[in-house]
C-alpha cells in the first residue's frame, strides 16, 4: 500500500479515520506541543490560572524567559485559537479554554508513559 493510499484510507468508525493518528485534531495537538513555551503554558495551567507580567509568565525557572512579544504574538494566539486557553488581554490572565481537557489528556498520556519510551529518551 502506498503512503498516499493509507493517508486517505477510511474505516467505518464514527470519525471515519483508519487511525486516530490521522485525525486532524492530532495534527493540531502535535503542532501546539511542538514549542516549549506553549507546553509550559499548558503545564502551568494544569495547576492554576496564569498571569502574564511585563517579564513574561510568572514562573521561576533557570531557563531564559520567553519574551512577551513572542508569547503575545505567537504562542498565546495559537493556544487560544485551538481553544486550549482563554486569554483576557485586559487583565493579562490566562485560564483553561473549552478544549483544555483534550490537550491535558494528550499531555497526560506522554507524561504517564515515559517509562515505555526507549532508554535515554528524551
Amino acid at each position: 500500500m502506498f503512503l498516499s493510499q493509507y493517508y486517505y484510507m477510511r474505516d467505518t468508525s464514527e470519525e471515519g479515520f483508519a487511525s486516530v493518528l490521522l485525525h486532524p485534531r492530532v495534527d493540531q495537538m502535535l503542532e501546539i506541543v511542538s514549542k516549549r513555551p506553549r507546553r509550559l503554558v499548558l503545564l502551568l495551567l494544569q495547576q492554576e490560572t496564569i498571569e502574564l507580567t511585563n517579564n513574561g509568565i510568572g514562573y521561576e525557572t533557570s531557563e531564559p524567559a520567553v519574551p512577551n512579544i513572542e508569547l503575545t504574538h505567537s504562542h498565546l494566539p495559537k493556544l487560544e485559537a485551538a481553544g486550549y486557553i482563554e486569554w483576557d488581554r485586559e487583565t493579562s490572565v490566562i485560564s483553561k479554554g473549552p478544549h483544555f481537557d483534550e490537550i491535558e489528556s494528550f499531555l497526560g498520556l506522554i507524561e504517564n508513559h515515559t517509562d515505555e519510551l526507549p532508554p535515554g529518551w528524551p
